[in-house]
């Protein structure tokens, strides 16, 4: 078998057998087929897509490629992933929601880059908390507690990385079979049974229509499906953040009020970790659907929840009198935006919006950049609110004034107001299963 025919094929059109789409893997993984006979195929791939055969064989693959991680031991065991967005801070929620509820969440996950943020830079802007376990520490600590949350190691599907960086670099990061088989390699080797999905939409994601979100969320439902896993994908509005409250601090500020029984009016976000918590409930223990969200939303009324966050938090290190006592440091330079016109709300850049906060220094233009957890931005308009001259629209946060000015000019290109209310965006445009 010769790469260069494998090329061929799928320049032709033409769908690779299984064993073809292994030797790609393995040999790239190795290092015997070069940068840019890969580069290749991912364009091939980019033009003519995949079947969903393809889709499998390539996730399983790469997912083999590096270690698999072994969660037989445990019960009910259930991941979510999100595609990314701003003000995105489900996993702190829903993590402990659904450990609460009975279910084994045992959750590998990413940093921020660019305008979304990552879970990994949120709980570690928690002073003490541990992002990295071994294996061993990880089953034993959600044997004992139920959840654990920790990065992706290095050797988790290494050939998703390396062929990841090709992509970002060749123009074909917007190809759904490469986005798909990338996400859902990773979710395979983390090893839980049942996987919910929230895939994002707008002008905050990476997929900016509904549809072109419906069909990566079918895609890699169908991939872990082929693959023996419980499925679902909830297909989410990203037009605005999901929370005011943006930047790693702010948002495990924001996370612990909704895990005290608290809401953040006008916003998705508490919506949304409902219903993902309650769909990993139903998936792995089937609880009929209404009454897994009716046992959620009494989880995070009753204390159950919060409870579960600080005995997790406290596992993997972290002094709770910090959260309890509410000493979440926020960066020293403070400037408050006034409304500039009278209106609502009705729109954002929520891509800008991200990246405002990645200007007051929360965040990473690149892999190597050293985030700020302290700094980031609070929104106090939500979405559709009517809005006065002069009225607090928002805060930032930063080291320096020459950050405030940097995140300041780029939130005033972010938010848009009309002298009318917009007709309401649904925050859950589809469920997938």
């Amino acid at each position: 078998m010769r790469i260069c025919d494998i090329l061929d094929q799928k320049k032709r059109g033409h769908a690779l057998s299984r064993e073809e789409i292994r030797f790609f893997v393995d040999g790239f993984t190795r290092g015997d087929i070069a940068d840019y006979q890969a580069s290749a195929l991912c364009m091939a791939v980019c033009i003519n897509g995949m079947t969903p055969e393809e889709c499998a064989d390539l996730t399983e693959a790469m997912a083999n490629s590096g270690d698999l991680v072994d969660l037989s031991s445990l019960p009910h065991t259930a991941d979510k992933h999100s595609t990314g967005g701003v003000g995105d801070l489900t996993s702190l929620i829903v993590a402990p929601l659904a450990a609460s509820m009975g279910l084994s969440v045992a959750k590998m996950s990413g940093r921020g880059l660019g305008h979304t943020g990552g879970t990994v830079d949120k709980l570690a802007s928690i002073p003490g908390y541990r992002v990295s376990l071994s294996e061993e520490e990880l089953l034993a600590q959600v044997k004992r507690v139920g959840v654990a949350v920790v990065g992706t190691t290095a050797n988790l599907a290494p050939a998703d990385k390396k062929l990841y960086a090709l992509r970002d670099v060749t123009a074909t990061v917007d190809s759904v079979p490469l986005i798909a088989s990338s996400v859902m390699s990773k979710k395979l080797a983390a090893g839980a049974e049942s996987i919910v999905l929230d895939v994002k939409y707008g002008s905050g994601a990476f997929m900016k229509t509904a549809d072109d979100a419906r069909l990566l969320a079918r895609t890699m439902n169908d991939i872990g499906h082929a693959h023996g896993r419980r499925m679902a994908a909830f297909v989410t509005s990203m037009e605005f953040p999901l929370a005011p409250q943006i930047g790693n601090t702010l948002e495990v500020e924001e996370a612990v009020k909704i895990l005290r029984g608290g809401d953040a009016p006008g916003w998705g976000i508490r919506t949304v970790a409902v219903r993902l918590a309650a769909e990993m409930v139903t998936l792995s223990l089937g609880t009929p659907r209404e009454e897994a969200l009716r046992e959620a939303e009494e989880h995070l009324r009753d204390g159950r929840a919060y409870a579960k966050f600080l005995e997790w938090i406290a596992a993997q290190g972290v002094d709770v009198s910090y959260i309890e006592e509410n000493r979440f440091e926020r960066a020293s330079a403070v400037r408050q935006i006034p409304a500039w016109t009278d209106g609502y709300f009705t729109a954002a850049n929520t891509e800008k919006i991200g990246l405002a906060s990645c200007l007051c220094g929360a965040g990473r233009m690149k892999k190597e950049d050293d985030p700020d957890l302290s700094a980031g931005l609070i929104l106090h308009a939500a979405p559709n609110a009517r809005v006065d001259r002069g009225q607090p629209l928002a805060t930032l946060y930063a080291a320096d004034e020459q950050k405030l000015d940097a995140g300041e000019e780029m939130l005033r290109e972010a938010l848009f107001f009309t002298d009318e209310p917009a007709a309401e965006i649904p925050l859950i445009a589809d469920v997938i299963r």
